[in-house]
């Protein structure tokens, strides 16, 4: 008993020591402006579209070729390519009418 209530008293010592210190916690989202955050969340989803793009038509593929005939798996693949466009093509329009916007907004 006696150990354990020196191991707490020096822990409440340390942590009070720790208290004084001054402390800086930097901005995680390095962004002074709502403007600011809004622009780091679409270039975050645009990044992670024009990463996933290519794989999901490389997943695709692989289905296409490993089909072995099957009718259901060659439409898988299909509409997995096809959805990915759409999904790409909607990423790529967003982003040039946000451009577009702010152009005209003069932002």
């Amino acid at each position: 008993m006696r150990k354990f209530l020196s191991i707490l008293i020096l822990f409440f010592l340390t942590l009070s020591s720790f208290a004084l210190a001054q402390v800086y916690i930097e901005n995680p989202l390095r962004a002074d402006s709502f403007e600011a955050i809004i622009d780091n969340i679409i270039d975050f989803i645009f990044t992670i579209a024009i990463v996933a793009a290519p794989l999901m038509i490389v997943w695709a593929a692989f289905l296409f070729v490993t089909s072995g005939g099957n009718a259901e798996q060659v439409n898988q693949a299909k509409r997995i390519i096809i959805y990915t466009l759409i999904g790409l093509a909607i990423i790529l329009l967003a982003r040039g009418l946000i451009a577009m916007i702010k152009e005209i907004l003069g932002v």
